[in-house]
Formats: structure tokens, C-alpha cells, sequence
């Protein structure tokens, strides 16, 4: 059952379709709902929506969403409706009706949410529309956009402090990714300075499968990986803009339903793509980081990237968009030499002060720490962010742990050609050095005559790449941007190199598997044909809705129709994500699907399903079912109706006075005395 907050388990069963919160929820919503200043740093997926979706129905008033994306906004606005909250959004993609509908609401009281682009805030009038409508609550989603550093920077978000301040009101951020750093700017540009109550909560997605794999024919290895994923909601996010398109051309060659998506597309093909992406099941977007924040759809089953992310931060946001729904997602992630380098370059010519670009630097070590582990990924992952977990079983190198060898050896020569050739050359003229490959390039610097020529004989090219490869991982050589990218020795080498600490390397394994393996199944083999023909009932239901699909019901929803086979309407309202408004609204139709018909039941009494009042309201109508014509059964036909029935289990009054204000005094006399018999057994 959910924790003990007034007012939050009926909303959070009835309209969100939830028994009980997912870790960390509950003390958040609690927290929102009293009106404390809130900042909230959750995991990608982790449900920080409904941190103040459900506290903005549990309070009077107005609550403002201060939202980044255009997409993001309207999706979440079409979910509420959805579920039968009354909510609404103010931004440029709006048609005038639209607009009208959302002001209309707002002078006439009905609206509780309403959703704002942080731009619109530097619009007087829009100050004065929200100075004017009621608003009790300021909720800021992707808050880490405060952040003049970060790359996700909104300069309208530096406002939102002052509209706080204007309206007197409290205000929570929400955001997944946020280093202390950040986290100070945070608390700095939107608290004012004042210290809001801080919840950093677990940064573990289990149901995501982690996976890294140096390049080896990029494409060939991307292609690979959706093949065996095929009619799956998937990213491949690239590192520029040209990649996007080829790839995306290469993947619809090879039969996907796929399209590109980076800054350079004009805006109209932009949202284009954002609106496929939302409403096309099994599309693949491959996209620039331009794509994600924001992004919503909760069934991504994977998420692949071509080329190695900014950040650990940046890759963590990125995989975290995959199986929101909390069922099975994976992940890929491509590395190699020239990756590093870039990462590298891009930080040294930077325009940040020397501090930053070494904090940079620091957060690339710790992504590449977690591309060259040598044991389970997510508990390198986890200690990142300062938790501490247990081998995961749910990452490659927990699937089939590494081979490694005492690589301080190969390393200290590699360290010694670097110096010998004055750290003026990158890994390919050290790999000949090494090997002893007298090339006129090695023969014309006199290279050939160094004590380090030809001492790595006994490893092929391959292995050397490796070699360096894992080298600038471990942050043990670093390509120099003022040399034209020449490997040049960090301190962290010194200790290798004086003999005083020894390197574990991993042994790589060249292969060209022609697809890796299969995706993992989301259900029992068993179960898949049930799963297909809700997939199918769910997307004619959202065609004809022109709705997503996942806004009839995600895929956890479906699998678990699927494994469980509710054959009644009260046992699927008991499933994940079924609320009241969505069973009324689709109920019947995918009970059709599981049972082969829909089970016939009052409106009333389906408003009750699932929950404790629809076993009472059972009780009380067969309770009167034997006295419609008195005790003895010669009496006028006399009965409750089923909305009088449906008070009385859900008001479960404790004597006759009590259930005569409800019933009237005739019924009472009739019923009454069986009644109450029926609510004393029942508490």
C-alpha cells in the first residue's frame, strides 16, 4: 500500500492506476503536497512526473510545469486527460482553440495543471495571467537547465526564481542528472539562496541491460543490433550530424522504419520526427544529443550509441530514456581511439575556465573507467554517483566476465616509446615502434634506432590498440590537442612506469558475429501470443484516437494483462497502471482480447472496480436482492439504486441514523438492519 499521505492513495490508485509508489516517491509527494521547497534529483524513469502530478491534485489551486520541450508538455498533457485530469499547456505550437479552451479553464477555476515553456515567462503578460490565476505551486522539470555550464543551458530558466518570489508560492525542481556543482546553481538561481528540502534518490535502473563494445565496423555493429530488435522503439544517438543520416539511411535499407534527427533540420522536420517518434510503434530515431530531453514515450526497448557520450552523466541521462515502463530495455554503447580524442579536444579547446575543463576531464575518465571495467558495469555505474551495489547480472561483463591478463608489462613500453619519441606521435607510429615495423616515417626520425624498437614483438597490432586504447581509458596517456593530438603521459602513469603499481588489462576478443544475440524476450514464450493481440487492440484503439499508443496503456501494462489474464473488470483494475478513467474508458474492450467477451457490469459499479468498496457494493446488492419484496416477500417492490448502493460502501455509515441520510427513511426501514449486518462483517 502506498505511505500514509492523506488524500494520495485513492488519487494515486484511481487516477494514476498505481497501488503504491516506486522507491523514493512517496516522501517527495509528501513533501510537495505540504508546500515545502523541493529539490528532487531522480533517475531517468524513476517517476518524477508523478512527484508533482499528484501533488497538484492533492492541493487548491494551480500548479505551473515548467517544462523545456514543446513535445514533452503536450504528451504529458494528453496522459492527464487521459486518466480525467483536467490539464493544459500554453505554447507556441497551440492552435487558437486550443489557447481559448486553456484560458477558459483557468478564469473558470477547472484547470489544475498548466504547462509553460520557460520562455513564455519573460512575457509580461503571461506574469500577469499567473499573478492572476490561483497558482499554489511551481514545478520545474529538467531543472539542471539553470546550469550556465551545462549543455542543456536555458537562459529563461535564470526567471523562474523571480516568478517564485512574485507569487510567494513553493517550488519544486526536478531534474535526474545533477552534480554538486550543479546542484548549487540550482539551489542558488531558482531557491534564491534558501536551502529547499534535497532528495537524491537511488540512481539503479535495473530492468536496463548495460552493455559497451569497442568499434569494430561501426555501422556493421549497429546494424547488428537492431536487427535482432526489429519492430522495437529504439535511439542511436551519433556524435554529428552527417553520421545521422547515413545511418539512418542504412537501417531503412535494411528494412526499419527509421529517420534522423539533429539542430541543423528546420523545425517543422524537427517536430515531425518527435510526433512519429510518440505515436509509431517500432520506429528508430538516430539522432545528435539534440534528440531525448524530454522524450517521454515510456516503451523505447533500446537505446545504442554510435559514438562515446560527452559524460558518464550524459550517458546516463541518454540510456535512461530506454524502458521507462519499468519493463526489459538494453543498451550499446560503441567506443575506440578517435572517440577519446575528440572527447579530449573538445574539452582542451573549450571555452571554460581551467577548474571546469579539469572537471571535465574527470567526468570523461569516469565514463571511460566505465568502458574498460573489468567487472560488473552497474556497480561502476552506481558507485559513480555514490551507491554502493552488488554484481548486477544484467550487463555484459556480468554475462560473460572478461578475460584479463597482467598487462604492466606492455604498458610500461608503450609509456617508454611515448617518452623516447618525445610524446610528439600518436598510437599508430608507437604500435610500429613497438613492433618494430620499419616504416620511412620511423626510419627518417632515426626511430628505428631507439632502445623500444621492436621490443612489442610478441603482440599483434590488434592487441597494441588495445593496449593504448585501454591506456587512455585508464587516463594513463592523453591525446595533446597543442601537439595535433600526440599521446602524452599523465601523472597517473608515473607510479606504472617507476614499477610501483602494476595494470590489469582486458584481453580482447576480435569477432565478427554476424548479429549479437537475440533481445531478450519480454514474456514467456507461452505468453507472447496474448501480448501481440493486446499490442494489436492497443494500437487500433490509439488510431482511432490519434492518440500514442502508450497512452491507452504501456507495455508493462500489457505484460502484465498478459502473464496474469484478468478474466473481470476488478481484477484488472488491480493491474500496474490501469486507473479508473482508463478502465472505464478501455476496459471492457481488452477483456474482450483476454477472455474472449466483455463482462457486463453497471457504470457504477465499474467505477468501483478493484477496490474494496466493489467487494462491499457485491455484498449489499445481494443483500437486497433478498429483501426487494419485504421479509416475507409479500410486500411492495421497494430497492436502492445503484448510486445510493455506492455511497453506502464507499460511506460504510455505522448505524440506521447514519444510513437513512443516505437512504431516506423508507429504505432504511427495509434495508437497513441487513445493511448494517453486511458492514459489520466487512470491517
Amino acid at each position: 500500500m502506498p505511505r500514509d499521505i492523506p488524500g494520495a492513495a485513492p488519487l494515486l490508485r484511481d487516477v494514476f492506476g498505481f497501488d503504491d509508489f516506486r522507491p523514493g516517491q512517496g516522501e517527495i509527494v509528501e513533501a510537495v503536497a505540504e508546500g515545502r521547497n523541493v529539490l528532487a534529483i531522480m533517475p531517468t524513469g524513476g517517476g518524477k512526473s508523478l512527484c508533482y502530478q499528484l501533488p497538484a491534485l492533492m492541493r487548491e489551486g494551480i500548479t505551473v510545469v515548467i517544462s523545456p520541450l514543446i513535445a514533452l508538455m503536450r504528451d504529458q498533457v494528453r496522459g492527464l486527460r487521459e486518466a480525467g485530469v483536467a490539464a493544459g499547456a500554453l505554447t507556441s505550437a497551440n492552435t487558437e482553440d486550443e489557447t481559448a479552451a486553456v484560458m477558459e479553464a483557468l478564469q473558470d477555476g477547472s484547470l489544475r495543471l498548466l504547462y509553460l515553456a520557460p520562455e513564455r515567462l519573460a512575457s509580461f503578460s503571461a506574469q500577469r495571467m499567473l499573478s492572476q490565476a490561483g497558482v499554489s505551486l511551481i514545478a520545474v522539470d529538467e531543472a539542471h537547465c539553470v546550469s550556465q555550464w551545462g549543455h542543456d543551458f536555458r537562459p529563461d530558466y535564470l526567471r523562474i526564481g523571480e516568478l517564485r518570489q512574485s507569487l510567494g508560492v513553493p517550488l519544486a525542481a526536478f531534474t535526474a542528472t545533477a552534480d554538486p556543482e550543479t546542484q548549487e546553481e540550482i539551489v542558488a538561481r531558482l531557491f534564491g539562496g534558501e536551502v529547499p528540502q534535497t532528495f537524491l534518490r537511488g540512481f539503479d535502473r535495473p530492468n536496463i541491460h548495460l552493455a559497451f563494445t569497442p568499434k569494430d565496423g561501426p555501422r556493421r555493429q549497429i546494424l547488428s543490433f537492431a536487427a535482432a530488435r526489429k519492430g522495437q522503439s529504439g535511439i542511436v544517438y551519433c556524435g554529428t550530424r552527417a553520421k545521422t543520416e547515413t545511418l539512418a539511411k542504412a537501417l531503412r535499407d535494411e528494412g526499419h522504419s527509421a529517420c534522423s534527427y539533429h539542430g541543423g533540420m528546420e523545425a517543422d522536420d524537427r517536430r515531425r520526427v518527435e510526433e512519429r517518434f510518440a505515436t509509431e510503434e517500432g520506429l528508430i530515431v538516430v539522432a545528435t544529443v539534440a534528440f531525448g530531453m524530454g522524450v517521454d514515450k515510456p516503451d523505447i526497448r533500446w537505446v545504442a550509441h554510435a559514438d562515446l557520450p560527452k559524460s558518464i552523466e550524459a550517458y546516463y541521462q541518454e540510456i535512461g530514456r530506454a524502458g521507462r515502463d519499468g519493463a526489459p530495455a538494453e543498451t550499446l554503447t560503441l567506443y575506440g581511439p578517435e572517440d577519446i580524442r575528440l572527447r579530449r579536444a573538445q574539452i582542451d579547446e573549450g571555452q571554460a575556465p581551467p577548474e571546469r575543463r579539469a572537471a571535465d576531464h574527470g567526468r570523461l575518465n569516469a565514463l571511460l573507467g566505465l568502458a574498460e571495467a573489468l567487472g560488473c558495469r552497474r556497480k561502476e555505474l552506481l558507485a559513480y554517483f555514490g551507491e554502493e551495489a552488488p554484481a548486477c547480472g544484467n550487463c555484459d561483463l556480468c554475462d560473460t566476465p572478461p578475460e584479463t591478463f597482467d598487462g604492466t608489462e606492455p604498458v610500461r613500453k608503450a609509456l617508454s616509446a611515448a617518452l623516447r619519441t618525445e610524446e610528439s606521435f600518436g598510437a599508430g607510429h608507437l604500435i610500429d615502434v613497438l613492433m618494430g615495423n620499419e616504416t620511412d616515417k620511423v626510419r627518417q626520425r632515426g626511430h628505428d634506432k631507439l632502445p623500444t624498437f621492436g621490443v612489442g614483438r610478441d603482440l599483434s597490432k590488434g592487441q597494441w590498440q588495445a593496449v593504448f586504447r585501454q591506456m587512455m581509458g585508464r587516463d594513463l596517456i592523453r591525446p595533446d590537442a597543442e601537439r595535433h593530438g600526440a599521446l602524452v603521459m599523465t601523472d597517473r602513469a608515473l607510479p606504472v612506469l617507476r614499477g610501483e603499481e602494476s595494470v590489469a588489462l582486458r584481453r580482447d576478443v576480435v569477432q565478427r558475429p554476424e548479429r549479437r544475440p537475440a533481445a531478450k524476450a519480454l514474456v514467456s514464450d507461452e505468453d507472447a501470443p496474448m501480448l501481440s493481440a493486446l499490442k494489436a487492440k492497443r494500437r487500433a484503439l490509439a488510431e482511432a484516437a490519434r492518440l500514442p499508443a502508450y497512452m491507452i496503456f504501456n507495455d508493462r501494462t500489457l505484460i502484465e494483462m498478459a502473464e496474469t489474464r484478468p478474466t473481470t473488470l476488478d481484477q484488472m483494475a488491480r493491474i500496474g497502471g490501469v486507473g479508473a478513467k482508463k478502465l472505464e474508458s478501455y476496459g471492457a474492450e481488452f477483456l474482450q482480447v483476454l477472455a474472449g467477451e466483455a463482462e457486463e457490469m453497471h457504470p457504477t459499479r465499474r467505477k468501483l472496480a478493484g477496490r474494496d468498496e466493489g467487494t462491499l457494493y457485491d455484498a449489499l446488492m445481494a443483500a437486497q436482492a433478498d429483501l426487494v419484496r419485504g421479509v416475507d416477500g409479500t410486500e411492495k417492490t421497494l430497492s436502492c439504486s445503484a448510486s445510493q448502493i455506492a455511497k453506502v460502501a464507499q460511506a460504510r455509515p455505522g448505524s440506521e441514523q447514519a444510513l437513512e441520510r443516505l437512504l431516506g427513511d423508507r429504505r432504511t426501514e427495509r434495508f437497513g438492519a441487513a445493511f448494517l449486518r453486511v458492514l459489520e462483517q466487512r470491517d
